[in-house]
């Protein structure tokens, strides 16, 4: 068996180490306290199977079978309401086209979110297939697999060192040494820094911060659990249920660093003010606030493969905010690859390949 070290623990890294667990010896390091941590933790987790570009696409539509299995059943019913104003047709009819919504009277609107503002929403479409993810049932099914193949998670272990001799890898984390065959970087926002650690070339990763704001829902709703996901035109604005309460995003994305990212007051009220313009309900106030950070390759395509320079590291990064709902394919990929496997996923390969920017 091959000794594989792979850095991340959040859904990048637990996803290929559970694909990988029953083949290989796996150790996977996390510099924080908990499994994910940063932006795993952090996420809206939606399934949009057309979410994203081409490629993007296929590895959603890989996906949908495992994370729907009776084994992993991730999935749940939610539903998708575009709300635009006047002035918004034109963005709004091109936004319906991309994402496959059907446009709906606003009284049907209404019956599907009952505060939605009549006076300001002119425009609604809908879509009925879009999914929740329970992120966190699919971060522990993937635990659960490494654990149960007796491989090692070690959190509260940043990485410190890094290097490559006599086609070995030595890390060092937290006092502790590890040596490997391969390394895998799925260390999301980190995964540049981590190159860069290990003496390789970094593929000018971005990562964009993104913010969320917990709110309480009306008191005078019926169901608000049943609300379909909202969205503003030209992502202006999400918000969806969440707990018993509404999750209210500006959907932003603000050009960051590896960080444990927060949101600023600006962020939040711009979000707010954005979904109180198209509801009959004002937000009085806060509960919880937080941010993640969506780290996107230049061309917006997960970074999947060996690396040119040294195959003995492996690239798995790049999510962006894809990461939850590509991450079965996403990982059933990498795992072939690393184990030298036939894939169905092999017309992928180029695709993904971190070789493109060299």
């Amino acid at each position: 068996m091959q000794d594989i070290i792979i850095i991340g623990g959040g859904i990048a890294g637990l996803s290929v180490g559970g694909r990988l667990s029953n083949e290989a010896n796996i150790t996977l390091l996390e510099a924080e306290e908990n499994l994910g941590h940063h932006t795993s933790s952090r996420s809206a987790a939606a399934f949009i199977e057309d979410y994203g570009n081409n490629t993007i696409r296929e590895l959603n539509k890989g996906s949908k079978h495992y994370l729907q299995s009776k084994e992993v059943d991730v999935l749940s019913p939610r539903g998708s309401l575009f709300l635009g104003k006047d002035t918004e047709r034109e963005a709004f009819k091109k936004q319906c086209i991309e994402f496959a919504h059907n446009e709906i009277s606003i009284s049907d609107a209404k019956n599907l979110f009952e505060i939605v503002n009549v006076k300001t929403t002119k425009y609604a479409a809908y879509r009925e297939d879009i999914l929740d993810i329970d992120t966190d049932k699919l971060l522990q099914h993937f635990t659960k697999i490494i654990n149960k193949n007796n491989n090692n998670i070690f959190t509260r272990s940043k990485v410190s060192k890094v290097s490559f001799d006599n086609h070995k890898w030595h890390v060092e984390a937290a006092g502790k040494s590890f040596s490997s065959d391969i390394l895998v970087n799925a260390s999301g926002a980190w995964a540049d820094e981590i190159a860069v650690l290990a003496g390789l070339k970094p593929l000018g990763l971005s990562p964009l911060k993104r913010s969320m704001a917990r709110v309480p829902a009306p008191d005078n709703a019926i169901n608000p659990r049943t609300w379909p996901m909202i969205h503003g035109v030209d992502e202006s604005f999400y918000a969806k249920p969440d707990a018993g309460e509404l999750i209210v995003s500006p959907s932003e994305e603000t050009k960051s660093f590896p960080h444990d990212a927060w949101p600023t007051e600006e962020d939040l009220a711009q979000g707010i003010f954005n979904f109180e313009e198209m509801v009959t309900f004002s937000v009085k106030r806060i509960t919880s606030s937080w941010a993640g950070l969506r780290t996107f390759a230049p061309d917006r395509t997960l970074v999947i493969g060996h690396d040119p320079i040294n195959p003995h590291f492996f690239w798995l990064a790049g999510q962006g905010g894809y990461g939850f709902q590509t991450s079965a394919a996403a990982s059933e990929l990498a795992s072939d690859i690393i184990l030298g496997k036939k894939t169905t996923l092999g017309h992928l390969i180029e695709k993904v390949s971190p070789k493109r920017f060299f």
